[in-house]
């Protein structure tokens, strides 16, 4: 039985496809220039399904993806405000407006924090940081 050359063609585009696309390198070209994290088991997961069909071009996949960095979750990131701008947000007994704290942290770092989320966690300060801010604690 003969197979039509377009049967074959599309297998080998099809085959030359799932090698480009799994390289994390090409998926987040952000995260080039990485030295170490914590390894993204997407990209890796692509990478082996490379090493299963193709051996060579699975190993190339990985190799690239370490070298560049690509195959590591990015960095956490960090943003200060500056105290005497979040004082505007607590209230004179000492307690957090979470409206006020959410357009001074909108404001200043360009980004929407869900303060009135159900999940999350808030945590109390001691009396030294409320000394240091100026502020009297509520009994």
């Amino acid at each position: 039985m003969r197979i039509p050359s377009r049967v074959i063609g599309g297998a080998l585009i099809a085959t030359l496809l799932t090698q480009l696309t799994a390289c994390g390198t090409l998926f987040y070209p952000d995260r080039r220039g990485q030295i170490d994290g914590k390894v993204d088991p997407v990209i890796v997961a692509l990478d082996a399904i490379g090493i299963l069909f193709y051996v060579i071009p699975g190993l190339i996949a990985f190799g690239v993806d370490f070298a560049t960095g690509a195959i590591y979750f990015p960095g956490g990131t960090t943003a200060q405000v500056a105290p005497a701008k979040l004082q505007q947000a607590v209230t004179p007994d000492g307690k957090v407006d979470n409206l006020k704290l959410q357009a001074i942290l909108e404001s200043e770092l360009g980004q929407r924090l869900p303060l009135d989320d159900p999940r999350l966690i808030q945590h109390r300060g001691s009396v030294e940081q409320l000394a240091a801010l100026g502020l009297v604690p509520a009994a």
